[in-house]
């Protein structure tokens, strides 16, 4: 790659890359826990970012996620295909490529992906696919694209995985509806932690969840929800426990990194992994968020 092509990489001025030197956590996971959320990004001189992405961030390949993933404690992870790569998924496949088994991908597609390319993707080690309906993010598809691509892989067995914000709920109901897939809702929906854990808007949430079995969600990223910042992000606790207690057979947790688009700081990943037991305080619990559910829906083939 040229010089010209490489400048072209040159991650956004405002952008924070991850943290350096993350504490070690003092909250021991469980043997087997898994990072059900995080992200490869390039390198760039090797992946190349999309021409259509609206963010730029710094190189965090797979060996750095590697060295995460060891240091704190987890056994896998799940990639999830970042929007700064569009639906250009060679970065993603590279990294389950080289885990050795431990780590399984979500992808981002077209409505024009073939059989074959659907057929490689899960070869590798592909599980499910990402809706973005961000708009800071993305550019949004219409409902029937996703519903077609929904049809697409639903011979695989593959799940959704559905960003959205909460004020976007509303709009993100009908097709949820139908769908007719195992769907996974990324950070609770991202729900205004303003407003009290029990109260109107959050019931929304929730009742969405009761309403529908095959919705999961992930209860992750405190450190994007929270308004007191990161001594404990303890205003995101009410929300995320009332979550795993009413529904711990259908929650998932990750790390998020390495943390895009954060503004204000960059967590630290050992108080990420601290942040855990408050919302998950039994061993059950636990086992159920970090080690249960995430092997029942990227490895089950491995499940006794």
């Amino acid at each position: 790659m040229s010089v010209l092509a490489q400048n072209m990489f040159l991650m956004d001025a405002d952008w924070l890359p991850f943290h350096p030197n993350p504490s070690k956590p003092a909250f021991r996971l469980p043997a087997g826990a898994v990072d059900a959320h995080c992200h490869v990004f390039g390198p760039g001189n090797r992946f190349p970012y999309a021409p259509e992405r609206k963010y730029t961030p710094c190189d965090a390949p797979k060996e750095k996620l590697w060295a995460l993933r060891d240091f704190l404690g987890f056994s896998r992870n799940v990639i999830v295909q970042a929007t700064c790569h569009g639906a250009d998924n060679r970065a993603l496949v590279d990294a389950l490529q080289h885990s050795g088994g431990k780590a399984r991908g979500v992808a981002t597609v077209r409505k024009t992906v073939t059989d074959e390319e659907l057929q490689a993707l899960h070869t590798a080690g592909v599980r499910g696919v990402r809706f973005n309906f961000v708009k800071r993010l993305v550019d949004v598809l219409p409902h029937d694209t996703l519903i077609a691509i929904a049809d697409r892989i639903r011979p695989l067995g593959w799940h959704i995985v559905i960003y959205f914000e909460a004020a976007d709920l509303g709009d993100i109901l009908p097709l949820i509806e139908r769908l007719g897939t195992m769907i996974v809702i990324d950070h609770m929906g991202r729900p205004d932690v303003s407003k009290p854990a029990r109260g109107a808007d959050f019931d929304r949430f929730i009742d969405m969840m009761a309403g529908h079995d095959n919705v999961w969600t992930k209860v992750t990223c405190p450190e994007r929800l929270s308004l007191t910042g990161p001594n404990g992000y303890d205003d995101v606790v009410p929300f995320a426990r009332r979550v795993v207690e009413r529904f711990p057979d259908r929650v998932l947790w990750g790390t998020d990194w390495p943390h895009p688009n954060m503004k204000k700081h960059m967590p630290d990943d050992g108080h990420l992994v601290d942040f855990i037991p408050k919302i998950a305080p039994t061993p059950a619990l636990q086992r159920k968020l970090l080690v249960d559910n995430p092997m029942r829906l990227y490895w089950p083939e491995e499940i006794g």
